[in-house]
């Protein structure tokens, strides 16, 4: 008796852990703050790119019997998800609407949880074998920030190895002149053109000498 009363436990587990596996999440509200804390990968379908972020479907495992029940009560809203670690330039923003199509799978791994949004790191497939960070190339190619990882401890060591993965990915846009920091690099040779300039010199002289009297 012990011992079938333990397989129905067990069962009971098991079920227990595959209707949260296919539960299909509608609002940040709804993951388990295990979820989060574990850092868990999640699939999506992209839907909409806005200014507060991503608007992801989330599509969970699905096993036939336990799926065709929870979908007659789940609902269709959208995860609001943000590129962690990433504040994001409207260059950026143009590269993610032509990069993100409609429909799109995407896997978003969690990181924190802000009110109604999650900050996650966002993959995107590149081929059968490659997948590719959008927090990272965003900041590769020069159209973003690196920012503080929110839902992350600033004190933890995945914090600090997010971050310089983040970091490493801004260098090389800086070093390759990409993005804003070409910008910045443009505007940095104007001034000292500016400055450099004969004329301009003369008018600072000029000035100076009417200042002394």
């Amino acid at each position: 008796q012990s011992l079938s009363t333990g397989v129905a436990v067990a069962g009971l587990i098991v079920l227990a852990r595959s209707v949260r596996l296919t539960t299909k999440f509608t609002s940040a509200l709804d993951i388990p703050v295990e979820f989060v804390e574990k850092n868990v990968k999640l699939r999506g379908k992209i839907h909409h790119v806005t200014e507060k972020g991503l608007e992801v479907e989330h599509i969970p495992i699905s096993i036939p019997f336990i799926t065709f029940i929870q979908r007659k009560w789940q609902s269709n809203s959208l995860l609001l998800i943000r590129l962690a670690g990433v504040e994001l330039t409207p260059s950026g923003m143009v590269w993610l609407l032509e990069e993100l199509k409609p429909s799109q799978m995407i896997w978003f791994q969690l990181l924190g949880r802000q009110d109604l949004a999650l900050e996650c790191l966002v993959l995107v497939n590149k081929g059968r074998f490659l997948s590719v960070c959008l927090n990272e190339e965003i900041l590769r190619q020069g159209l973003g920030r690196t920012a503080r990882i929110e839902g992350l401890h600033h004190d933890s060591r995945l914090y600090w190895k997010l971050h310089k993965r983040l970091l490493r990915a801004e260098l090389k846009a800086l070093k390759k002149n990409k993005g804003i920091w070409k910008e910045e690099s443009s505007f940095e040779k104007i001034r000292d053109h500016i400055s450099n300039n004969k004329f301009v010199q003369t008018l600072k002289q000029f000035a100076n000498w009417l200042r002394s009297y």
